[in-house]
C-alpha cells in the first residue's frame, strides 16, 4: 500500500511540474500560417521554426468566451459540490468534482489553443483599472499553478478513502479553486474590450 501512495504521491508532483512548464513553453509557441514557431518574443532573438508545411491554422478567437463560461461553470459547480458533501451527499460531491476537475482540463486545452494561434491581446485600460486587472491577473495565474497539486492531492486522498486528510487539504483547496475560476471570468471580462 505504501508503494501505491508513493505511485500517486510522484505522479501529482510530476503532473503539478510539468503543466505549468509544458503551458509557459506553449505560451511562446504560435501557429503561424502553416508553421509551429517558437519565439520568445526578445529583441535580437530570431523565432525557430519547430515544424512547416501544417495545415494552415486559424486564429481560435471564438474561444475566450468559451473557456470564461468554463471557468463560471467551474465556480458554480465547486459550491454546489460543497453543499452536497455538507449534506452527507458523496456520491453527488464525487462526480461534481470530477466534472470540475474535466472543466478544468478542458479550459486548459482551449487555452493553450487560443494562445497558440492567436497574437497575445494587450490590456487596454490604464489607472486604477490597470491596477486592479494585473492585480487579479498575476494571483490567477499563480494560484492556478499552486491549485494543481491542491486538487490532485485532495482527489487522490479521497479516491484512496482517506477522508481526513482529503478533508483537510480540500478545506484550503476549495478557496483557492474557486478563486482561480472565478478570476479567470474577471480577466476575460476586464480584457474582452480589447480583443481585435
Amino acid at each position: 500500500m505504501a508503494s501505491k501512495n508513493n505511485i500517486y504521491d510522484i505522479l501529482i508532483w510530476v503532473v503539478s511540474i510539468l503543466v505549468p512548464v509544458v503551458v509557459a513553453l506553449l505560451l511562446f509557441t504560435k501557429w503561424e500560417y502553416d508553421q509551429l514557431v517558437f519565439d520568445m518574443r526578445i529583441p535580437n532573438y530570431d523565432p525557430v521554426i519547430l515544424m512547416d508545411n501544417l495545415p494552415i491554422a486559424k486564429p481560435l478567437t471564438f474561444l475566450p468566451p468559451i473557456y470564461a463560461t468554463i471557468n463560471g461553470l467551474t465556480a458554480v459547480l465547486l459550491v454546489i459540490a460543497v453543499y452536497y458533501i455538507k449534506n452527507g451527499k458523496r456520491k453527488i460531491h464525487e462526480n461534481l468534482i470530477k466534472v470540475c476537475i474535466a472543466l478544468s482540463l478542458s479550459f486548459l486545452v482551449m487555452y493553450i489553443a487560443y494562445h497558440i494561434t492567436t497574437d497575445p491581446t494587450p490590456f487596454g485600460g490604464s489607472g486604477l483599472v490597470s491596477y486592479i486587472y494585473f492585480f487579479i491577473l498575476i494571483t490567477h495565474i499563480l494560484l492556478s499553478i499552486v491549485v494543481i497539486p491542491m486538487v490532485l492531492v485532495s482527489y487522490s486522498r479521497a479516491f484512496q478513502s482517506k477522508f481526513s486528510s482529503h478533508k483537510k487539504i480540500a478545506k484550503v483547496t476549495f478557496p483557492v479553486w474557486l478563486y482561480v475560476a472565478v478570476t479567470g471570468v474577471i480577466v476575460y471580462l476586464m480584457i474582452s474590450p480589447y480583443y481585435s
